[in-house]
């Protein structure tokens, strides 16, 4: 198996394909980096700017380049002696005409081989959806859309498809006798019975109903083929066919909507369909296909079955074989089944082959399960717990009760996460809540105690354990249950409990259910369902959490947005040195080849804004006088909407703290910031659903609070700008030094360091699509090329530092830590990891550990809660700011140390490492040394 020494994340897309990832590979090569890390690149839905929305698995997306340009590639990434880690979608394929999978069960019903790849529930109890699959993308609804004549028959090369705007589905082959049955109507008045032509057709009419009595897939099949070769070329050859044909076809598209008859028509074809159109909101509430969380054109697969699996994954696996593809990222695991028995499957078909998975863990409380086989995961968990090493938890209930008198919100964080959570489940996944309320449901009635346990029960039941739930998913399978697992049902059903003690008999059943604890000997169809219930449960609560947490609360609570990242918990307010010393203790034993990550496509913000960000808890009181003297002298500005201000306290306090932590070093790029924070303030109301939303944008709101955005970015507006800047720039030259500082933790502690694309630079972006915008290579390139050229290092490290707002300081760093990850594999890839004491008055400042292998040792040595160190514009370095604090150094330490980020010669530290000595060059410290052997 091939491990990584780092990686590369980049975005492939149509602007960005593999010539363009070609042109930088040598670039990315002397950086240092080891393994590319690519987004998708099997075929997605045109025009995809992610490569998530997959339509075929088994070929290479032409948006990114042919067959040739990939081999190119390929050969460009061996030829350095690097890897390629792909980003593979197991979940879910685009629901769109591309997918040629689901377009062939429109089309051939239970007689297609693909009917049960993807996860629609056919026999649903609502009639409606019994046998065909809801296609919620209609603009109004059903009947109006008829109305308005906007669902249109149309053919083509012997085939009748039906098209709402650019959806097209083809049609049930047996359907097609109902529009064939009105063209030989027309037919039979103007022609002999005996025409050929004519009696060709009636043969085609009479082969379509009685196509369903064939005795094999393959003899239907041939029909098929012969039926629509047969209609193309009547249509093509016959004109009276092809105009009676056309004339038909007109018919079921009638906008006349005086002759009601016309649409009855194409409500009729549409009924015998294997889809049911809906208005988009329809699948809110009632739907029979899983979807990508609420994202309705994203439906998924059955990945548990064996010939699903295989033809998901077999182009993947022929490009392992053939040494394209070194390693695999796994996306959305949370969405299968059975993730584990994914796992065993993947590591059974490749097995040498490295692999992460993306999985959020709920920090300080949830590990990833060990018996999974995986390497890891893509890094949330690194990220989060390094966001928390840098915020004061001294300093929370400050925080607290500045946000809390600022804004007037002062409601519970778990309580407010659990309301978002009940929100999100009644508005858009009550379809997904009904699936599973009514499988537990029948499995209740059926048993002796539970025939008065009602639907209703049950469900409000299942909405508060799903709302209480403190993680994003079980893993619960074939009865088997961790501890961890029953630890956080019981939690959740325990606070349910609290908060609806009216259904404690539906909340203990279900409690029962799923630890194995009901008196009743299940049939095998029971125990199935039982199973079914369990796993679906598990699959929903997942975009629960994330819809509730990521996609609402995070947009909402708004206390310090630096913790509001995918994988971290807000109501955590900043960890000890010990809590992260032991997270990283435990990485080291158990997940020493997992990804440490500080930024990824799905981020919240930039690494370098929540670094800035996260100085705000170093100094609360500063923060609360700037607050309000900002929100005097904005509220001019303010517009009225109704009875509140717009924006309101709570937006004030966002859009501040984004200012703080987003606004660039050059100003002159103002304008462009301004257009690009206004973009991300409209998408960030909408997922706060506080004033407006993406189901109903509230405009109005939205305009106004761009104007109040617009307001504190003029350059006009002296008063603000002369209040704003200085502290603005105190955040920023702080939050550097927590950049670096979170930087070396990244690039030395267990795990792969993963660096996001464009992001050896300072990166302030926001979340996507802000943070996939094109990365300037070009000056990337060219700073390298200096390194390269370096003569005296020391004074150019001490010039970078001075320019610090250049970013090439954090481009050197990454240089130097990738080189020296070269030159010392099995040193950074060990499990070893050693924390180590800080004695002295600034004790409290700095964080530092040891990793060795054999007689190879590097020391790391990092500050933290800099404002306490040193003044704006100064570094935490040397003897005047550590003063009397040292690193105590293990007996069989090595005394004899080099910089490996900056040249400073030999350093002698026996027993103990003197900070300002450690941190003299550079405010942060990778130390090399050579003792004995462990």
């Amino acid at each position: 198996m091939r491990i990584p020494l780092s990686s590369y994340r980049v975005q492939l897309n149509s602007s960005f394909n593999f010539e363009k990832l070609q042109a930088i590979i040598e670039y990315i090569s002397l950086l240092g980096i080891t393994d590319i890390y690519a987004s998708p690149i099997t075929k997605a839905k045109p025009g995809s700017t992610h490569g998530y929305d997959v339509v075929d698995h088994s070929v290479i997306n032409p948006e990114l380049g042919d067959d040739s340009a990939f081999e190119q590639l390929v050969y460009a990434i061996k030829e350095k002696g690097m890897g390629w880690i792909q980003d593979f979608v197991p979940n879910h394929m685009a629901y769109s005409k591309e997918n040629s999978l689901l377009m062939d069960i429109f089309e051939h019903g239970p007689y297609s081989r693909y009917y049960e790849f993807f996860d629609i529930e056919w026999n649903h109890p609502y009639e409606s959806l019994r046998g065909r699959v809801l296609a919620p993308f209609l603009g109004p609804h059903y009947g109006e859309a008829l109305l308005k004549g906007e669902i249109t028959l149309g053919f083509e090369s012997g085939s009748f498809y039906v098209r709402y705007y650019n959806i097209q589905f083809p049609l049930k082959i047996e359907s097609y006798a109902t529009i064939l049955t009105s063209v030989l109507d027309n037919i039979r008045r103007r022609v002999e019975t005996k025409d050929p032509d004519y009696l060709k057709l009636l043969g085609v009419v009479y082969t379509i109903k009685n196509i369903s009595s064939s005795g094999s897939t393959e003899e239907r099949l041939e029909q098929v083929s012969f039926i629509k070769y047969e209609l193309n070329e009547l249509y093509t050859k016959n004109s009276l066919i092809r105009v009676c044909m056309d004339r038909t076809i007109e018919l079921f598209n009638s906008k006349d909507k005086t002759e009601p008859e016309h649409f009855l028509l194409m409500d009729k074809l549409l009924s015998e369909q294997y889809f049911r159109f809906s208005h988009w909101r329809v699948a809110s509430e009632e739907i029979n296909y899983r979807r990508f969380f609420t994202i309705n054109d994203l439906i998924s697969l059955r990945m548990e079955k064996e010939e699903v699996f295989e033809e998901a994954h077999s182009f993947i696996f022929r490009l392992i074989e053939e040494g394209k593809i070194t390693g695999l990222r796994i996306d959305h695991i949370d969405g299968l089944l059975d993730p584990e028995k994914y796992l065993v499957m993947l590591r059974r078909r490749v097995p040498a082959t490295y692999t992460i998975v993306e999985k959020i863990l709920r920090p300080l409380k949830e590990t990833l399960p060990i018996r999974w086989q995986a390497e890891g995961t893509t890094g949330y968990d690194f990220l989060a717990l390094l966001t928390q090493l840098f915020c004061n938890p001294e300093n929370g209930p400050i925080l607290d009760r500045i946000y809390s008198q600022f804004t007037g919100i002062d409601q519970d964080y778990e309580d407010l996460l659990r309301e978002k959570k009940r929100f999100v489940i009644g508005r858009r996944l009550a379809g997904d809540l009904d699936r599973i309320a009514l499988i537990l449901h029948s499995l209740c009635s059926r048993l002796w105690f539970g025939p008065d346990v009602t639907i209703y029960g049950i469900r409000r039941a299942l909405v508060e354990v799903l709302s209480c739930f403190p993680v994003y998913r079980t893993y619960i399978s074939d009865g088997q249950m961790s501890k961890q697992d029953k630890m956080f049902l019981e939690e959740a059903v325990g606070i349910a409990k609290q908060t609806l003690p009216e259904l404690s008999i539906e909340l203990d059943f279900i409690l029962k259910f799923f630890l194995r604890q009901i008196e009743h000997s299940f049939s095998e169809s029971e125990e199935k369902d039982r199973e079914n219930f369990i796993k679906r449960f598990q699959q929903l609560s997942c975009p629960l959490m994330a819809k509730g947490l990521e996609d609402c609360l995070f947009y909402v609570y708004n206390r310090l947005l630096s913790l509001n990242e995918v994988g971290n918990d807000p109501s955590i307010f900043g960890i000890c040195s010990e809590t992260f010393h032991s997270f990283l203790t435990e990485r080291a034993i158990w997940w020493p080849f997992t990804f440490n990550a500080t930024s990824t496509h799905d981020t919240k913000r930039g690494e370098d804004a929540r670094a800035r960000i996260n100085v705000l808890s170093e100094i609360p009181l500063e923060w609360e006088k700037v607050l309000y003297q900002w929100r005097e002298i904005n509220k001019a500005d303010k517009s009225r909407l109704g009875n509140i201000l717009v924006p309101d306290a709570n937006a004030e306090y966002f859009i501040y703290q984004c200012l703080v932590g987003h606004l660039p070093f050059d100003l002159t790029l103002i304008d462009q910031f301004l257009n690009r924070f206004k973009q991300y303030f409209v998408k960030a109301s909408r997922e706060a659903t506080s004033f407006s939303g993406w189901q109903n944008p509230n405009t109005v709101y939205e305009e106004k609070c761009c104007k109040f955005i617009e307001s504190l970015l003029n350059p006009n507006n002296t008063r603000f700008w002369d209040a704003f800047i200085p502290f603005q720039k105190k955040i920023a030259h702080f939050g550097i030094i927590n950049s670096l500082s979170q930087l070396v933790l990244k690039l030395s502690a267990p795990g792969i360091p993963d660096f996001y694309q464009g992001t050896e630079l300072w990166d302030f972006s926001f979340v996507d699509p802000d943070n996939r915008r094109p990365i300037d290579f070009d000056t990337r390139k060219k700073i390298l090329a200096q390194f390269l050229a370096i003569k005296d290092e020391s004074f150019f490290v001490q010039e970078m530092l001075k320019n610090y707002t250049d970013g090439r300081i954090k481009l050197w760093i990454i240089y130097k830590g990738l080189q020296a990850r070269k030159k010392f594999p099995e040193l950074f890839c060990s499990k070893s990891y050693i924390p180590l004491i800080i004695k002295g008055s600034k004790s409290r400042n700095g964080f530092a550990f040891l990793r060795c292998f054999e007689n190879k040792w590097a020391l790391v040595v990092v500050p933290k809660f800099c404002t306490e160190l040193c003044q704006e514009g100064e570094f935490p370095m040397g003897q005047e700011i550590w003063q009397d604090t040292a690193v105590l150094l293990p007996e069989d330490a090595p005394v004899e140390w080099v910089s490996l980020i900056a040249e400073e010669g030999v350093r002698k530290w026996e027993k103990k490492v003197r900070i300002a000595e450690a941190l003299n060059i550079l405010p942060v410290g990778m130390w090399y040394g050579e003792g004995k052997k462990m």
